[in-house]
């Protein structure tokens, strides 16, 4: 269990390049060796790759939402026309 753990901070640090440059080179070559390391190093990647674009996903669905609620909403109108006045220049 904590081969596995210690593998994954080390392809986590690898990825967002915290690593000083000796031991990223070292890793790259257990990389290339190492075909399991190379398939894990892959599906880690794709893994947060998933969560950012899920997170993206949900922050526009969050925003429209809002839109939504304020340029519909009649009680919102003075604040709508301002915010439409500075787009009018």
């Amino acid at each position: 269990m904590r081969t596995s753990l210690n593998e994954i901070k080390q392809i986590e640090d690898h990825l967002f390049r915290l690593t000083p440059p000796e031991d990223s080179l070292l890793f790259e070559a257990k990389i290339i060796l190492d075909s399991n390391l190379r398939s894990n190093v892959l599906l880690q990647q794709q893994t947060y790759m998933l969560v950012q674009q899920y997170g993206r996903k949900t922050l526009k669905a969050e925003i429209d939402a809002v839109h939504q609620q304020i340029f519909t909403n009649p009680e919102h109108k003075n604040f709508v026309s301002k915010i439409l006045s500075f787009f009018k220049k």
